[in-house]
């Protein structure tokens, strides 16, 4: 039986090497060679008991009080029982970065006990969210000078030394000297200050963590991410309850080399803060960097269900959740997701849009251009208007029609598509700008094989060493060079297609297995368990006689086909 998306021209030899053509999903025009066989991992472990409702608030009481378990942590001030209930419920918001929870509760605060300065520090740190690089400078410094109009007269409003000194950390972010970048580092600063002057307080430590990794920028610096997950794992120790220590645990951890250290927070966090979407979101960072679709599944479609059950729906958890299914080789239940989107699209729903672009992207990729649902998808990306979206998700739809265009021996649609993938990305910086940079040259090195020039055969089939075939695996492994050299990052890959894994899909093509099952390799480095880089490497050492290595890519891919 043929797996969904998958036009089968040959049959795989059961084990060793094998002659002839590598099986295939054949592309007309191009050619290309891709394997269409379903990836198979390991299910992660349930989630640890951990949770529970807490009470004993008072002014150094611990914190649960809400809709339901949000954590546990000890956060004492110098306001009264009420006014310190509302706060803790908010600081807790805070933690699982459910900001307008957060923000609601802090002003509860407020009303209870009017000038209660903590509670403004609180509202003015749900206006900072430092792992997705935003900050509303205006909204945070409004809330402060609720205290006062000048730095002296807010620190005034604190009555302990203790609350002065998060105010004064706070005024960094806000009222600062520099960028937000050099804010940043001195808020990161004077948190660290804090945490030395009030060792045992483990809100100083945890909110420090976050401070360092709001440094980074949206990169990722390992050594500062090491120091922050040493900082929470210090409050872990004290608190394994406390839903800062676990949130940023998993952020500090979520790629792949360390991400195995990240499994131990990702298996409470969603327990411990199961009223946060959020937080039931947050597991599946660890869970995607090690290819763990199940579990991935999972968390997002609890993370996708609260999101709904609260009014507020997650569009990250949706996208998520389809990534992981289309992992599974479950095409079906991915399509009636961008079936789900895309009304909420029609309706106007606010992040529907880019995250529709990126859906119907990955589903086109997924299931092979050629494919029902591949072309449903792109039905779908011709239903989007690109003004207005964030770069990756343009590029991810530029990309999927692009990447169509070529495998149909369209090499002008896909240059056309390259070249408009380069204005969309004129004027990003940082990862974004080099993602749409390598998409644009995969692209460009797809068009070379679909028109190699004059003279030349256009098809790649045979077409082992000659020059138009060699020029593009050229482009294609400085891309895939380029590629290693960016940020890493967690979700749903950008670039839509990693590079490796398309270099290994043309080498196959090429008949060169052995060069393609170290790109296939290669590939699962950076995205471990990806379904067509496992079914990839899978083709490729069968053809290079490397039995071991095909017998273990295909127990995977069985072993996540759904029964």
């Amino acid at each position: 039986m043929t797996p969904a998306g998958r036009v089968a021209l040959g049959a795989v030899p059961g084990g060793g090497a094998g002659a002839g053509t590598p099986p295939a999903r054949r592309f007309p025009a191009l050619g290309l060679v891709l394997s269409a066989a379903l990836l198979a991992v390991p299910a992660a472990a349930g989630a640890t008991a951990c949770g529970g409702q807490h009470g004993g608030h008072g002014a150094g009481g611990t914190a649960m009080d809400g809709p339901g378990p949000l954590g546990r942590i000890e956060f004492p001030t110098s306001a009264g029982d009420e006014a310190q209930r509302h706060f803790l419920r908010g600081v807790l918001w805070l933690h699982s970065f459910e900001y307008e929870d957060a923000r609601a509760a802090f002003h509860e605060a407020q009303e209870a006990e009017p000038g209660f300065a903590m509670a403004v520090w609180g509202e003015a740190m749900t206006h900072n969210h430092p792992i997705w690089v935003q900050v509303d400078v205006e909204a945070g410094r409004a809330a402060l000078e609720k205290l006062g109009e000048t730095p002296e007269e807010r620190l005034a409003a604190a009555p302990t030394e203790r609350e002065r000194a998060y105010l004064a950390a706070v005024e960094e972010l806000y009222f600062g000297d520099g960028d937000k970048a050099a804010r940043d580092r001195a808020y990161a600063e004077a948190m660290d200050r804090l945490h030395r002057r009030w060792p045992d307080d483990r809100e100083a430590a945890s909110f420090r963590a976050l401070a360092l990794l709001g440094t980074c920028q949206g990169e990722r610096d390992f050594a500062v991410y090491m120091e922050a997950a040493a900082v929470a794992e210090e409050v872990y120790l004290v608190n394994p309850e406390h839903p800062g220590a676990l949130h940023y645990l998993i952020h500090s951890y979520d790629e792949a080399v360390h991400a195995p250290l990240g499994l131990r927070a990702a298996r409470r966090y969603a327990e411990v803060a199961s009223a946060a979407p959020h937080a039931l979101h947050m597991p599946s960072h660890i869970f995607l960097a090690l290819g763990l679709w199940d579990a991935t599944e999972a968390s997002n479609r609890d993370s996708w269900q609260a999101s709904l059950d609260r009014g507020r729906p997650s569009y990250h958890a949706l996208a998520w959740l389809h990534y992981a299914l289309l992992q599974q080789g479950r095409f079906d239940e991915a399509a009636e997701l961008l079936d789900l989107i895309a009304a909420d699209v029609a309706e106007d729903r606010q992040g529907a849009r880019g995250h529709l672009a990126s859906m119907a992207a990955a589903q086109a990729i997924a299931t092979g251009p050629t494919s029902r649902g591949a072309v449903e998808a792109l039905k779908a990306l011709e239903s989007v208007e690109s003004d207005g979206l964030y770069a990756d998700s343009a590029v991810a739809a530029l990309f999927a029609k692009g990447y169509r265009a070529a495998l149909a021996g369209d090499a002008a649609g896909a240059r056309t598509a390259a070249a408009a993938i380069r204005d969309e990305a004129e004027g990003e910086t940082g990862r974004s700008a080099g993602a749409a940079a390598i998409s644009a040259d995969q692209l460009e090195a797809l068009a070379l094989l679909a028109d190699p020039g004059p003279g030349s055969d256009a098809r790649m089939a045979g077409d082992a060493g000659g020059p138009a075939a060699e020029a593009a695996l050229a482009m294609l492994r400085s891309a895939a060079d380029a590629e290693e050299t960016l940020s890493l990052d967690i979700g749903p890959p950008h670039p839509v297609k990693p590079t490796a894994e398309l270099l290994g899909e043309v080498l196959m093509t090429l008949q060169r297995p052995s060069e393609a099952q170290a790109a296939f390799e290669r590939a699962l480095e950076l995205a471990p368990g990806r379904r067509l880089s496992v079914e990839g490497l899978a083709d490729a050492a069968t053809f290079a006689g490397d039995a071991e290595t095909a017998a273990d890519a295909r127990g995977r891919l069985s072993a996540n086909t759904p029964r």
